[in-house]
């Protein structure tokens, strides 16, 4: 059918800007069309090759985050009503008297010695370089508990990735290499897919790696305990039971050394400590026939995967939330860099470790202080829900002020003990752009921007690349962005504070960075490899940049570790003259004594040893944890609790709760929380639907359809049944960011849901990264 809207007078567009979809880790650029400042129209990026010029469905929801009837527009502050009560009331004050509020509040504890009870914790969704300023702020006020997003996210993968290569990110990059001139990812011969449903995560990246595929006959096998639009693309589905990758990884290891199968001139040349893991494998008895016993996966699927993957050249692993959200989220994923690591799968196109969400920009550096801040303790363990434990209980302090730039009345495990924590706290600080579930329990409520509404860069693709996108429409009401925000909070604690100079604060914090293209100038001054990364040449482009860049002439990296002069020039810009691999040694670190010397403490060691869930069937060995804190060997800002791994496990649990659930993605629609307020996202997926076998669901009565009742130790929440033999029958699937609070969805009679979460144990967490195990609870289902 022709465009009819060619030639129209009312919507030919004035003016097209060049934005960034804020929903995925795709990065996809949109053309925003607009009209007297008002949006027409959200198309693709054609001339990017990755992209093609497709979106998928979110990209047009973000004008319904922009013009939304639900906006908070306006600063409030509290005015009556208990906290966590809908019916509490709020009324609208102004910037200044909500962030000299704010400033009064945190100075008083840190007048009263208390500086380390003040805490934030930032999310995914703020302009790249927030976490900077926040952490300056908090270096200012002698605070150490400014947190990031990882533990909900994917931290494990990146301190994996560190630990045995030198670097925490994503290794290699989609489309062509600009200093080889040859594809990459698209270039490999066989995608090995664990705990990734790329199809509903990653659409468009994902898209283009099916159409190189065309192009090579790559073999594509995903591993996940239930079948995905992505596993419909696969040459093989294989479906361990949850919280078992470890002991299926293992395996393919042990398959792939003992026969031989391993690269053994790379092993020589780039690999410290393979035999101390070929004599741990053998040791342990870690053979297929083992894992065969722990996952539920036949012994010979498991020797013809790994051998799969040793004979094809080169092989990717991709891995996501599926093992983030486990409880030995750290060493599974170490696990997996040995596996790359031994086949000479790492350094080279269409290879690597490609964990998604361990993307860059992560640290982006400021200009050192003129001050010396005040000394900061150790922070809180890694991990959100401990800030629910030091509220609750005092242990190891307890926290009093706290702010969040995401919605941990969702997010976080255990939500009903979240919800108490937050009830208790003394002073809460809610930044977003609706009243979610969290807003309810702040003090002050701090409006902020959609990301059509400000200029700068927003989200970013797996493969540490970036874009800039520039700012579409005049914004609504007196929303902020988070970077302003954050600036301006530095000026409102400059003006109140009576022990300090205000120069304190202001020589810290120059103002004109609330415009976010001087801020970028300052980032690019700063961080190392970043020198080629100025906005002039990100505007220009239709392609994202990637990390390392370090001169305005160099391509950006694609593969990291890649024998070439420009991965080296990158190398010598992060500190590494010379060097391969960026650890101490050079080499991969598979083993070293000092790797060992560095973990034990902590419980763990440089050769993983099998552990699990102790909410996994079958009574496997497991974890407990110490009462004292040490210094974190991974996060050494951090205390953790040291563990003792491979404790023998029990069945109990399993006679009152007979199944394994997980949770994640309602499907491709929605993107943590926020999409819940949108129209398309609650027309399109606003019930909550929970897969269940059919075999199981008859065992219980339950019919397609059926409202149910999900149940486990720590509580209950509701859902529809969905009746899928694509999962195991052992396990039920229960979709997360769904909250009580979501008011868009009554336009469709659709149920409010209690936070998934709930039925998570918040003890139970990988003490190294802070991973919070999302990815297996007991449970039980029952017709509602």
């Amino acid at each position: 059918m022709p465009d009819f809207t060619v030639g129209s007078a009312a919507l030919t567009p004035d003016r097209v800007v060049n934005g960034a979809c804020q929903f995925c880790n795709s990065n996809c650029r949109i053309k925003v069309a607009t009209k007297l400042g008002r949006v027409l129209e959200i198309r693709g990026e054609e001339k990017d090759p990755v992209q093609e010029g497709n979106l998928c469905v979110k990209a047009p929801m973000m004008t319904e985050l922009l013009y939304n009837p639900l906006r908070l527009t306006t600063p409030l502050r509290r005015a009556s009503g208990r906290k966590g009560d809908p019916k509490s009331r709020f009324e609208p004050v102004s910037w200044d008297d909500a962030l000299d509020t704010i400033a009064r509040r945190w100075l008083a504890l840190r007048d009263a010695g208390d500086a380390k009870a003040i805490a934030n914790r930032t999310s995914g969704r703020l302009p790249r370089g927030t976490g900077s300023l926040a952490g300056r702020v908090f270096a200012l006020l002698g605070s150490p508990n400014d947190t990031d997003v990882g533990p909900v996210c994917n931290d494990a993968g990146g301190n994996a990735l560190a630990t045995t290569f030198g670097l925490g990110n994503f290794t290699n990059g989609y489309g062509i290499d600009g200093a080889t001139g040859k594809e990459d990812l698209g270039a490999s011969k066989f995608f090995l897919f664990f705990g990734t449903n790329q199809a509903e995560t990653h659409p468009v990246t994902f898209a283009h790696l099916l159409r190189e595929r065309k192009r090579t006959g790559a073999r594509l096998v995903v591993v996940d305990p239930r079948s995905t639009p992505t596993s419909e693309f696969a040459d093989s589905w294989v479906a361990p039971k949850p919280h078992t990758d470890f002991a299926l990884v293992l395996g393919m290891l042990h398959h792939i050394i003992t026969t031989d199968r391993h690269d053994k001139a790379f092993v020589q040349k780039w690999v410290l400590g393979f035999e101390e893991l070929r004599a741990h494998l053998v040791q342990k008895g870690y053979t297929p026939e083992w894992a065969a016993g722990i996952t539920g996966v036949p012994a010979n699927t498991i020797r013809q995967l790994a051998v799969d993957y040793a004979t094809a050249r080169p092989a990717a692993l991709f891995c996501n939330a599926g093992i983030s959200h486990q409880l030995g989220a750290f060493d599974t994923y170490r696990t997996l860099t040995m596996l790359a690591a031994v086949t000479g799968n790492i350094g080279v196109p269409g290879g690597g470790c490609n964990f998604m969400h361990n993307t860059w920009p992560g640290g982006l550096n400021l200009p050192p202080l003129k001050v010396t801040p005040p000394e900061r303790g150790p922070a809180l363990p890694v991990g959100p829900d401990t800030f629910a434990e030091s509220i609750l209980t005092g242990k190891p302090y307890r926290l009093k002020a706290v702010m969040t730039e995401g919605n941990p009345l969702v997010s976080s495990a255990n939500t009903s003990r979240v919800r108490e924590a937050f009830s208790k706290l003394d002073f809460y600080v809610y930044t977003g752009l609706f009243m979610e579930e969290a807003a309810y329990y702040a003090d002050i409520i701090l409006p902020v921007c959609s990301g059509l509404e400000f200029e700068g860069v927003y989200m970013r693709r797996d493969d540490r690349a970036i874009r800039w996108q520039e700012a579409a429409v005049e914004r609504v009401g007196q929303v902020r962005s988070d970077t302003e925000i954050w600036i301006d909070l530095a000026y409102a604690l400059a003006r109140n504070d009576k022990r300090r100079p205000s120069s304190f604060w202001t020589d810290a914090f120059s103002k004109t960075w609330r415009d976010y293209g001087k801020l970028w100038d300052t980032f690019v001054a700063n961080t190392p490899g970043m020198g080629g990364m100025t906005r002039e040449r990100l505007k220009a482009r239709a392609e994202p940049l990637r990390w390392p860049c370090p001169t305005p002439d160099h391509p950006g990296v694609s593969t990291l570790y890649l024998d070439h002069p420009s991965w080296y020039q990158a190398a010598e810009s992060l500190g590494h003259r010379g060097k391969r691999f960026l650890t101490a040694s050079g080499k991969i670190e598979i083993y070293t004594p000092d790797l060992e010397q560095r973990l034990a403490p902590s419980g763990h060691h440089a050769l993983p040893s099998f552990y699990t869930h102790p909410e996994v069937t079958g009574a496997h060995p497991t974890i407990a944890y110490d009462d004292r804190y040490i210094t974190n060997p991974i996060n050494p800002h951090a205390l953790t609790h040291p563990v003792r791994l491979g404790v023998p496990g029990s069945s109990a649990v399993h006679r009152r709760f007979p199944l394994m659930g997980m949770t994640g993605r309602p499907s491709v629609v929605h993107f943590a929380s926020v999409t819940h307020w949108t129209s398309t996202g609650k027309r399109l997926n606003g019930v909550r639907l929970v897969q269940i076998h059919p075999a199981t669901a008859r065992g219980l009565g339950i019919a397609d359809g059926d409202e149910v009742v999900v149940e486990s130790p720590r509580g209950s929440v509701t859902a529809t049944a969905l009746l899928d033999e694509g999962i195991r029958t052992d396990t039920i699937y229960l979709p997360n960011t769904f909250g009580p609070a979501q008011q868009v969805g009554d336009l469709y009679d659709d149920p409010r849901y209690e936070a998934a979460n709930t039925l998570i144990d918040d003890h139970l967490y990988d003490n190294l990264s802070g991973q919070q195990a999302y990815k297996c609870f007991a449970c039980r289902v029952s017709k509602a």
